[in-house]
């Protein structure tokens, strides 16, 4: 099925979470009835992100907080040392329930946000729902039994309800999409050195190597038959506990991810993948729980009173996706689409990750966890799981090899964490191009809104140049803009389609269809 879009143009001046401005903020929207992974996966790659099922592009040169599209290559990743210090956290509270006092790291999260102005609402009401899909069910035989089909599983809904879902979208934006830095990196005095050297006796040894000596006998005295906390005991199958890796060759994540635990571990834990799809049956089970999560965070972090964290915004924002599922024989195991991913504690969720995986990455949507667990650092623990995700799901589908983190955005000291990830690159929102953070961060010192590409003569490859090609939905039927311009006399109407064309670029303008009334 095609990709249904209702274009809804430029919004200027209204608030912005980041920085505070009562009406800094400048953005572009279109409200995005069905969208296929590649159509999504293109218009990411060109600035655009969702929240629910509104997709908007910040208008860089405007807008008060520019937002740049951040990657992470996780082919490349290797664990920082405050990343291996979260990792080993974790693991020690699962094997023995032990908790790091005094040493809790700050989460990612994001700055709380009044609720968006509505001033205007009017301009941004939807048609009603039904009406496309009753129109869409004239077109081919192909698309009649797709869109039959995804009236069954989008059941009906009210224009009154679509108009209130669209506005409480916009004023979710910066929630799916703002951060706070983790300030992990710890000061560590180092040892004094000695007053000089005995030749008569061995060379002294580092009082590092000699803690974790004692500490392997002590271990192996404690537990004769068994492993813990990452020490080799050499009375157990060597298969079951590889050799501990050489000072000079460095775990990788994986190894510090799914270290094994002892038998007799405090702690069960398991993440699971779900579908988002109350057709699911693991989703709709676990839905009353995972909603109860969302409330409980929503209220503690963020302060959110009860109203505005009800079952409605939850379903809409992070329940609620255009993506089509798809699962194609070259895909992933799990196909593509939109997916919660849950950290299972002892039989109970303590956190959600809300992603999408696309042809070429796995964005990260949104983070909702248990404040009890705040001292599990469960953003980045979350993030370095993600990023481990995309490492698996790369050896199935080599072309998927991207971490999306949202959005960077250099003046918010909140949003600057997602450039401990590295390699990483910004898109630049000119050309459209990646560049490594490390070249992009210079600019951004200097000023907000930054041409990252340093070619003067490059240009977005993708531009609309033809844009009669553009196709449109209109009166039942799917035309190109150059039949469909014809039909009007309205001159704001041409610019809206132009303006529209010139942000999804010439591609998606050919896929998807732009619905007019």
């Amino acid at each position: 099925m095609a990709s249904v879009v209702e274009y809804k143009g430029l919004k200027v001046g209204y608030y912005c979470g980041y920085c505070d401005s009562e009406e800094g903020k400048a953005s572009c929207g279109m409200w995005a009835h069905s969208m296929t992974v590649q159509d999504y996966q293109d218009l990411i790659d060109r600035g655009w992100r969702r929240s629910g099922k509104y997709v908007y592009k910040p208008v860089m040169n405007q807008t008060c907080c520019p937002q740049y599209t951040i990657r992470c290559r996780p082919l490349q990743f290797q664990p920082s040392k405050s990343h291996k210090k979260v990792l080993k956290k974790m693991l020690k509270f699962l094997a023995k329930g032990e908790i790091s006092k005094g040493n809790c790291e700050d989460e990612p999260m994001e700055p709380t946000m009044p609720t968006m102005e509505d001033a205007v609402a009017s301009d941004f009401a939807l048609i009603n729902k039904l009406d496309i899909q009753c129109d869409l069910k004239t077109l081919g035989d192909d698309l009649k039994e797709s869109v039959k089909s995804e009236e069954k599983k989008k059941g009906k809904s009210s224009e009154r309800e679509e108009s209130n879902e669209l506005i409480q979208s916009q004023d979710m934006e910066e929630k799916l999409d703002s951060g706070e830095p983790s300030h992990s990196a710890k000061v560590h005095t180092a040892p004094q050195p000695g007053k000089g050297a005995d030749l008569s006796k061995p060379p002294c040894r580092k009082a590092k190597e000699i803690r974790k000596e004692r500490k392997r006998l002590k271990l192996m005295q404690q537990n004769p038959g068994g492993e813990l906390e990452g020490f080799q005991v050499r009375c157990q199958p060597p298969s079951l506990f590889p050799p501990k890796a050489k000072s000079n060759q460095p775990k990788s994540l994986e190894d510090l991810i799914f270290e094994s635990l002892p038998e007799s571990a405090s702690h069960k834990f398991e993440v699971r993948l779900v579908p988002v799809s109350f057709e699911d049956p693991e989703f709709k089970s676990s839905f009353s729980q995972s909603f109860s999560l969302y409330v409980k965070y929503q209220m503690a972090i963020h302060q959110d009173p009860p109203d505005e964290c009800g079952k409605t915004e939850f379903t809409r924002f992070l329940c609620s996706s255009p993506l089509e599922a798809e699962n194609p024989p070259y895909g992933p195991d799990c196909g593509y689409g939109s997916f919660h991913q849950q950290y299972w504690l002892d039989g109970k969720i303590i956190a959600v990750g809300v992603i999408d995986v696309l042809p070429y990455c796995v964005s990260s949507v949104y983070l909702y966890y248990d404040p009890d667990y705040s001292f599990l650092s469960l953003g980045v623990y979350s993030a370095l799981r993600e990023i481990a995700f995309t490492r698996q799901l790369h050896e199935k589908t080599p072309q998927l090899s991207y971490y999306y983190m949202g959005f960077y955005i250099h003046s918010c000291p909140k949003m600057k964490y997602k450039g401990q990830y590295r390699p990483s690159d910004l898109l630049c929102p000119e050309t459209y191009v990646w560049v490594p953070i490390e070249q992009c961060l210079p600019s951004l010192e200097n000023s907000k809104y930054c041409r990252f590409n340093q070619d003067p003569e490059a240009v977005d490859g993708d531009r609309s140049q033809e844009p009669d090609r553009l196709q449109v939905f209109y009166k039942k039927a799917i035309m190109p803009y150059g039949v469909y311009k014809k039909q009007q006399r309205d001159p704001s109407e041409e610019a809206a389609v132009l303006q529209y064309a010139s942000l999804v670029g010439q591609t998606c303008s050919e896929r998807m269809l732009l619905f007019r009334n």
